[in-house]
């Protein structure tokens, strides 16, 4: 199951740099970020895997859709990306990973102990109650600050193709 994840999540990410409609790249995305939760919960990490799912699948994403999908309508034609600086990005990616294998190479990857995973299952379940707790005034802000974004987008585009018609 781990391989079929992560082949699932480096096949969608490598499709990204190819593809160039926006729309298709979000769905991409959405399976990128989906496989890697699938990833999560193989490892025991439920908590990052739910965050994951809930945060960047679940709001991030379909925000993005919903931009694309408003800008689309807009300008009645679908939105294309034309890839530019090739070079660049090679660079920035290829350095990049080389940092990431320096800092993966120091690093001692022994399994854990039962006293590490009860202490770990023990932290997780302090974060939710911190979270819920002492932080759930910002927690509702930033929900109703994205709500907020949300509803506007519509008001805008409505009001542009309403003028647009006029």
């Amino acid at each position: 199951m781990f391989y079929f994840f992560e082949g699932a999540a480096a096949l969608s990410a490598a499709s990204l740099i190819f593809i160039r409609q926006v729309f298709y790249g979000a769905l991409l995305l959405i399976v990128c970020l989906l496989s890697l939760a699938a990833i999560y919960i193989l490892a025991f990490a439920e908590f990052v895997a739910v965050t994951q799912i809930l945060v960047y699948a679940g709001g991030i994403v379909v925000v993005i859709l919903f931009g694309v999908m408003l800008t689309a309508k807009i300008g009645e034609k679908p939105l294309v990306v034309q890839h530019g600086n090739v070079f660049g990005g090679i660079l920035a990616a290829a350095s990049l990973l080389a940092v990431l294998l320096y800092g993966l190479a120091g690093h001692d990857f022994t399994s854990a102990t039962a006293a590490t995973t009860m202490a770990t299952q023990n932290a997780v379940q302090e974060t939710g109650f911190v979270m819920m707790r002492d932080f759930v005034l910002p927690f509702e802000l930033a929900g109703m600050l994205l709500l907020m974004a949300l509803v506007g987008a519509a008001v805008i585009a409505a009001r542009t193709k309403n003028n647009r018609a006029s």
